[in-house]
């Protein structure tokens, strides 16, 4: 069997801190995981994993939940001679660990080396902002598993989606309210722009809460673990109007969240008449707000706007 891998407690991690001189930074969402019952948690339900998975960890910091996912996806392995562990074969799904501090980057393959030295070759560390990264800079992901700084949390999971068609599921750990707007549907309190766009790509649901005394620093919010699926865009047998032109339809309608839809998109469509049309033409009333309508929604008004403004120009 592989070698057993040692995750890291509080005092551990806190020790690696004050030797690198480091002080958690709000600048960077930095709360670091001291719980090794929590990411042995979220490394499960990122789960179940194959050999052939590449799961990309967005904001490792000192190596928490990293060391959590090689203990998830080690195997067994086969003897090798000459690998870092003698008699021991890397084997399981690889991880990929994007850290935008450079100072914990450069620290992070020792801490891997360290504490589960047999599985440490399937571990690539990459020093980079993921909101910025690019199908080039890695190897296609398959799943995501993060604990997300609260001000990027849902623009690095867009991104991603968006990037990356490679990735099929995930799962973050976010501040509660970010968490409910992921997972809101139409009508929600909550619902809104986040919520439709994650819609586009996939399935979101709550996967538990996350107690404040896990963290240091203990943060002033509470917590949450989000779950998503891909799916196929909405309306994906049609003739689908863009992802642009669908978030630029979104964007438009939670604007103004007290106007109607032809009010809200007046300005989208070129005047509230043509906004009026265009909603008739997609089957939604023109008296709805953006509160109220699914994802298939926004794409058939887009699509609508595509076909009149096609009438239009012919």
């Amino acid at each position: 069997m592989t070698a057993e891998v040692r995750l890291l407690g509080a005092g551990e991690i806190r020790a690696i801190a004050a030797r690198l001189g480091v002080q958690p930074t709000k600048k960077l969402g930095q709360n670091f995981v001291v719980e090794p019952g929590t990411v042995r948690q979220i490394a499960a339900l990122a789960g179940p994993f194959s050999a052939d998975d590449v799961i990309l960890e967005v904001g490792p910091g000192l190596g928490s939940l990293t060391l959590a996912l090689i203990e998830a996806t080690a195997v067994e392995g086969t003897a090798v001679e000459g690998t870092a562990v003698e008699g021991t074969a890397p084997a399981g799904a690889r991880v990929v660990a994007v850290e935008i501090d450079p100072v914990l980057a450069a620290e992070l393959p020792a801490t891997i080396t360290g504490r589960a030295p047999a599985d440490a070759s399937r571990v690539e560390v990459v020093t980079a902002d993921a909101l910025r990264l690019a199908g080039p800079d890695i190897p296609p992901p398959t799943v995501v598993a993060a604990n997300l700084p609260y001000n990027v949390a849902v623009p690095v999971v867009l991104h991603l989606l968006a990037t990356f068609p490679s990735i099929g599921r995930g799962i973050v750990m976010v501040q509660a309210e970010v968490a409910d707007r992921m997972c809101a549907g139409p009508g929600g309190r909550v619902y809104g722009a986040p919520s439709a766009k994650l819609a586009w790509y996939a399935a979101a649901r709550s996967a538990g809460t996350v107690p404040r005394g896990v963290f240091w620093p203990v943060p002033n919010v509470d917590s949450k673990l989000v779950s998503f699926t891909r799916h196929a865009p909405p309306l994906a047998g049609e003739a689908l109007a863009s992802r642009e032109a669908v978030f630029a339809v979104i964007d438009a309608a939670f604007g103004q969240r007290r106007k109607t839809l032809r009010a809200a998109l007046a300005t989208w469509a070129g005047s509230p008449a043509r906004a009026e049309e265009i909603l008739r033409a997609a089957g939604v009333s023109p008296g709805e707000r953006g509160e109220s309508l699914d994802i298939a929604q926004f794409a058939r008004i887009a699509q609508a706007g595509k076909r009149s403004a096609a009438t239009s120009m012919g």
